[in-house]
């Protein structure tokens, strides 16, 4: 069956809002690349969202699902306890230390390891406000949509959870309000951050403040380190928990098993999904250990969480990373990627903005160099000019007009040049159709005005 097959059946049988990031089908990946339903091999810049930073199919991994599943696929954690799932927990928690004691919960997915954040925050401080972002992504489920930013996840699904307040996400680009630097512009948000105790929700009532220390579907938007160490500071100063989401940013993907450890800053509690098993279905909610032991009994857990295949292709993914040192290869990857957007940057007006941290790297296409005008339309002609020439690479922001790389972070240097000269193609070759397309519609306009 061909891709052109494929996408009928998909269109025929599943529901319509289900979007496609890219147009493209896969039949089987290795590394960096999928090959597709008509047998073409694609390079692969979306890494599944962020899901195969150590690349598509990794042997170890492989190995330990089947070995896995010929002994024990399921019996839910909560019936019988089984040590794998132990193994993933103390590999976790020595890797990603909160305190003196961590403990872990295992989860199903991202969304669900938000879910179950708010529920021990909410638990441990016995408060019931939480405090999100502007931009923020943190899934789709009700609670963590209510805490997604972006209006079109959130379409005709209300009402949504109560108690949650939104603040601005301290984001440079767009609204500098004129300060002078980065640590004047975070003084300025932590001051706002105070005045909203005054004029929206008392920090006496706050359980928790959750953020993402860089924004995936926002738009890789970075927080300002001095920002995140006046944020902890508050957060100490009236007993709010901070939650930091590290399901997109985690193993690897900013050259560190976490972002926040960019920041010498440590969350009391934190969420994982994504890269954590290669693609297996599995997250974590991690935390302080007292905060993670002040739920009441059955408060928290589920029928699949901790599957056993699941925890052993986390661990096998974890052992492997560490192997090939994931974080120097997000090092390697972020340097090449980096050095490439930002000679993009000087050749395309179009590019308003490089960020990034690590090998989470994205540009922003804007209209006239004007950050408040985005050019969504030439984002999604960039995405199929690449696909239409074997590249994979998705958009983010809630504008959909950042192009974002979430590459495996074992790609080939040769394969991701490869992948970065098609994009650099394609801005040449579309900005030249656009300016050309632009200049004869300003030609009629001022032809009908005379």
């Amino acid at each position: 069956m061909n891709s052109k097959e494929i996408l009928a059946r998909r269109k025929k049988f599943v529901p319509d809002a289900i979007g496609i990031f890219n147009p493209s089908t896969a039949v089987s990946a290795k590394g960096a690349v999928i090959t597709d339903a008509d047998g073409n091999e694609l390079i692969d810049f979306a890494g599944g969202i962020g899901v195969v930073n150590a690349g598509h199919c990794p042997e170890p991994v492989v190995k330990a699902i089947a070995e896995q599943a010929a002994k024990l696929i399921h019996c839910s954690f909560n019936v019988a306890t089984y040590d794998v799932y132990m193994q993933l927990a103390e590999k976790l928690a020595g890797l990603l230390p909160h305190g003196e004691h961590t403990k872990v919960m295992l989860t199903n997915s991202g969304a669900e390891s938000v879910e179950n954040a708010i529920k021990i925050a909410r638990q441990a401080t016995g408060r019931p406000a939480i405090i999100c972002y502007g931009g923020a992504f943190h899934g789709r489920t009700m609670m963590s949509m209510t805490l997604t930013s972006k209006v079109g996840y959130k379409l005709g699904c209300g009402p949504f959870a109560p108690e949650v307040y939104r603040i601005p996400f301290p984001d440079y680009y767009h609204n500098n309000q004129g300060a002078a630097n980065l640590d004047e512009f975070s003084d300025h948000h932590l001051r706002e951050l105070e005045n909203f105790f005054t004029t929206n929700v008392p920090a006496s009532q706050v359980a928790a403040i959750i953020l993402e220390p860089v924004q995936g579907e926002g738009g890789f938007n970075v927080v300002p380190p001095k920002y995140l160490r006046g944020l902890r500071a508050i957060c100490d100063k009236y007993g709010i928990l901070l939650i930091l989401d590290e399901v997109q940013s985690g193993f690897g993907r900013t050259g560190k098993w976490a972002a926040y450890q960019h920041y010498d800053t440590n969350p009391d509690i934190s969420t994982w999904a994504k890269s954590m098993g290669s693609g297996m279905p599995i997250g974590a909610v991690m935390g302080k250990a007292h905060i993670m032991d002040a739920c009441k009994p059955s408060t928290i857990g589920g029928t699949y969480p901790g599957n056993p295949v699941c925890c052993a292709a986390a661990l096998a993914t974890l052992d492997y990373m560490e192997e090939i040192n994931i974080n120097a290869l997000g090092v390697r990857v972020g340097k090449i990627v980096r050095e490439r957007f930002d000679q993009f940057k000087k050749q395309f007006s179009a590019i308003g903005d490089v960020r990034g941290l690590g090998a989470m790297l994205a540009f922003e296409l804007v209209k006239d160099g004007d950050p408040n005008r985005p050019n969504a339309d030439l984002c999604k002609k960039l995405i199929s000019y690449c696909a239409d020439r074997g590249l994979i690479v998705i958009n983010a922001g809630i504008n959909g007009n950042i192009i974002r790389v979430l590459s495996p972070l074992v790609i080939d240097e040769g394969l991701l040049n490869k992948g970065l000269d098609i994009i650099e193609d394609g801005l040449h070759r579309l900005l030249d159709d656009y300016t050309d397309k632009t200049d004869h519609q300003h030609g009629l306009l001022a032809a009908k005005s005379i």
